[in-house]
């Protein structure tokens, strides 16, 4: 394939970014990674690795590199607020599909740390932070970026581009490409305190699903303290949410205690689900949450956004270096697309309804529904199968 700049640029550092940028960069291919902030943002919104991820991720290191720096979660659960634990699914009914049967719980950012690490090691390499992209063009031959940096706009070229730009993509808008779905009415709250919940509530697993009519919530452990996520009520105001007082009382409301909480991380923010019309303008692709975003009920988004990553760069790879066509680039939005609408959108669009139902009738169906699905071992089998996204990659065959 003939080049006119010998390089694929990558437009956002987020784990995506990070991890096309070090499988390309791994297979030869020379890549420039250009993001607006000047460094490593620790955020807390996605922390959960799921099995056939780490299985995927295994062949760059990354896998070993987030089991030393992660949490291994082999249990989980759903709840009720009032009831407490309903159903409890071990994801050791894994072992024979996977080489990693739990879900790792390891901050997104730690992933894309020890990704910049091995990135700088690689020759051909370009890390450009405080570059805002503002403007993308794509021709027959390749992409030209222009990006806003301290010392004004500078221009780009390269063969290929990826956007991995997040939910809000300049990509994504530059190139005209729809980002067709809905923004829930509420805010969703994300707060984390160093307080051990399984001190007080023994019964409770590393990942915890807990139903509520009024606040139903997420309770994560992650390595150096416990994650919790809640809606907002539609009522307050998202400044008044994320104040101390109102995350005191939400913690205070899950597990009441004489003491107050120390509170280590807090953030508020929107949640949609919308998946982008195309992942693909010419040489110019989107990847991750610039091509989908959802609820974090389930975990799927960071995941199906690596997906995403280790789709389109094998199919690079192989056409930069003439094992295959360009045509094989058609692909990648043929096989990741209908996941992204009919697994991850599906699957935590429905987590959300089940969370937070409120017709009492309803809500008893669905707790006895969790009870009938965790005692047949099959049904679990087959639950843990979809929740894991292990058939959701094989459906879209890349996995066997």
């Amino acid at each position: 394939m003939a080049r006119k700049h010998d390089r694929v640029l990558i437009v956002g550092a987020g784990p995506v970014g990070a991890i096309a940028a070090l499988l390309l960069a791994r297979a030869g291919i020379p890549v420039t990674v250009l993001e607006r902030e000047k460094g490593i943002v620790p955020d807390y919104r996605a922390s959960t690795f799921h099995p056939p991820t780490l299985d995927l991720l295994e062949a760059c290191g990354a896998t070993d590199a987030m089991v030393r720096m992660g949490l291994i979660a082999p249990v989980m659960q759903y709840r009720d607020r009032r009831e407490g634990r309903i159903a409890e699914f071990d994801l050791s009914l894994l072992k024979d599909d996977t080489r990693h049967p739990y879900r790792l719980q390891c901050e997104q950012f730690k992933l894309v740390g020890w990704a910049y690490e091995e990135l700088r090691k690689i020759p051909g390499v370009q890390l450009c932070f405080g570059h805002e992209v503002s403007d993308v063009a794509v021709t027959e031959d390749g992409v030209q970026v222009t990006a806003m940096t301290g010392a004004g706009p500078v221009s780009l070229g390269g063969d290929f581009l990826i956007g991995t730009d997040g939910g809000r993509s300049t990509v994504r808008k530059t190139l005209g490409i729809a980002f067709d779905g809905f923004t829930y009415p509420e805010h969703f709250l994300v707060a984390g305190t160093r307080f051990d919940f399984k001190s007080a509530m023994p019964d409770i697993c590393s990942v915890n699903y807990t139903a509520d009519p009024v606040e139903w919530y997420l309770l994560l452990e992650i390595p150096d303290m416990w994650r919790i996520v809640t809606p907002v009520d539609l009522g307050r105001e998202p400044d008044e949410a994320v104040q101390e007082k109102q995350i005191q009382a939400s913690l205070q409301n899950l597990l009441p205690r004489a003491e107050p909480y120390e509170i280590v991380v807090k953030a508020i923010y929107r949640v949609s689900q919308r998946v982008a019309g195309s992942y693909r303008r010419g040489r110019a692709f989107l990847a991750g949450d610039a091509a989908h975003i959802n609820n974090p009920l389930g975990g799927m988004g960071l995941n199906g956004g690596l997906h995403d990553a280790l789709n389109l760069t094998d199919r690079l790879i192989r056409v930069w270096h003439g094992a295959a066509e360009v045509s094989l680039l058609d692909g990648y939005e043929a096989q990741r697309k209908p996941e992204a609408v009919n697994a991850i959108n599906a699957i935590t669009a429905r987590n959300k309804k089940l969370l937070e139902e409120r017709d009492p009738q309803v809500r008893r169906r669905n707790l006895a529904e969790w009870r009938r699905i965790a005692a047949d071992r099959s049904l679990a089998y087959e639950h843990l199968l979809q929740t894991s996204m292990i058939a959701s990659l094989r459906r879209s065959g890349m996995l066997g």
